[in-house]
């Protein structure tokens, strides 16, 4: 009798750069915590010089060689549109995931057909009693944009005390890029990640179309992983900060209503201005001329604004106070502490 080769329902793509040394670290622990009846952990490798794609196949690990660094978004596109699995883990390289991870979110998402994508539970590596600055516990956004999490608003970034509940699945607006698991159906119907954007606040763009479509997105935190975070671009370089600000600013093109588009613009431009200030005041110049090169960009190659569902409704899932006067004026500086 010829045998069959069983493909599990999940793949998780780590999508990897020149990153042997945190393979090494983190790679093991994820092939250990896969059961491969549910998960099939692959590689996915940009062009790497080192010695990733070696260490990878040592380990008996699947790789999807791209041959060249297409970035985040476009890499993982390239890597997904090569596989056939019904769910992609999308999980960076320098996360540590825990025993049982994968079940919960495998188990929640398949019990839930409106559901388009979960994330667990993320955790700082650096600090493992507080929460991860990329994730925390689910993420969301105010209406001129900015985002933030259960667990972290700006840069504060709290302890997990247990404070957000460990039971309930909770939905959330946007999952983070660090590990989202996705329906590899949806993820393609959406047009997956944005390829301009090349790093950074892509996956909250794609969760934005998809709540313009009428999906659900949670957080399962029965599942926690540990995220390292700042591996590929330190939180101190100004390439990171040009990013931050001009695909922050192609999102908010792409997905606000109509009506909302002049007024969030016109009050965005003053506060980058001011945020430009404050990074030149703080020594921090090359910082500063990012943000201005991040308007520039923006302006010369405003995205298209294509039909996309109901973006008015999805506007309405948006946190509607500034996020920036309950921080800073009314010293609101916990996701529980946020005026409703």
């Amino acid at each position: 009798m010829k045998e069959t080769h069983h493909t599990p329902p999940i793949a998780v793509v780590i999508l990897n750069w020149n990153g042997e040394s945190l393979l090494r670290r983190y790679l093991p622990a994820v092939i250990d915590n896969t059961p491969g009846h549910i998960g099939e952990v692959i590689v996915a490798d940009n062009g790497s010089s080192d010695g990733s794609m070696a260490y990878c196949r040592e380990m008996g690990v699947r790789v999807l060689d791209l041959e060249t660094n297409h970035g985040f978004a476009e890499g993982y596109n390239r890597a997904i549109a090569l596989l056939t699995h019904p769910y992609i883990l999308l999980l960076n390289s320098d996360v540590r995931v825990t025993p049982g991870w994968l079940e919960p979110l495998h188990d929640f998402i398949e019990a839930h057909p409106e559901v388009v994508s979960v994330q667990p539970k993320i955790r700082s590596e650096r600090a493992p009693e507080s929460f991860e600055y990329a994730g925390a516990q689910g993420g969301y956004m105010d209406r001129l944009g900015y985002p933030f999490c259960r667990g972290r608003i700006f840069a504060t970034v709290e302890e997990d005390r247990g404070q957000y509940g460990d039971g309930e699945a909770q939905e959330v607006f946007w999952t983070t890029g660090a590990a989202m698991l996705v329906r590899r159906q949806a993820y393609i119907d959406a047009g997956g990640l944005d390829a301009s954007f090349f790093a950074h606040q892509e996956e909250i763009d794609l969760c934005w179309r998809w709540q313009c479509l009428g999906h659900k997105l949670y957080v399962v935190p029965q599942s926690v992983v540990y995220h390292v975070g700042g591996a590929s671009l330190s939180a101190e370089n100004p390439r990171k900060t040009f990013l931050n600000f001009r695909n922050n600013l192609r999102m908010l093109h792409r997905n606000l209503p109509e009506d909302r588009l002049r007024k969030v613009f016109r009050l965005r431009r003053v506060l980058d201005l001011l945020a430009a200030a404050v990074f030149l005041l703080s020594g921090k110049p090359g910082d500063a001329k990012a943000v201005l090169k991040a308007w520039q960009d923006f302006r010369s190659s405003k995205p298209e604004r294509r039909p996309i569902g109901d973006r008015a409704q999805a506007y309405k899932s948006l946190y509607q106070h500034s996020l920036l006067l309950r921080y800073h004026i009314a010293r609101e500086r916990t996701f529980s502490s946020l005026k409703r």
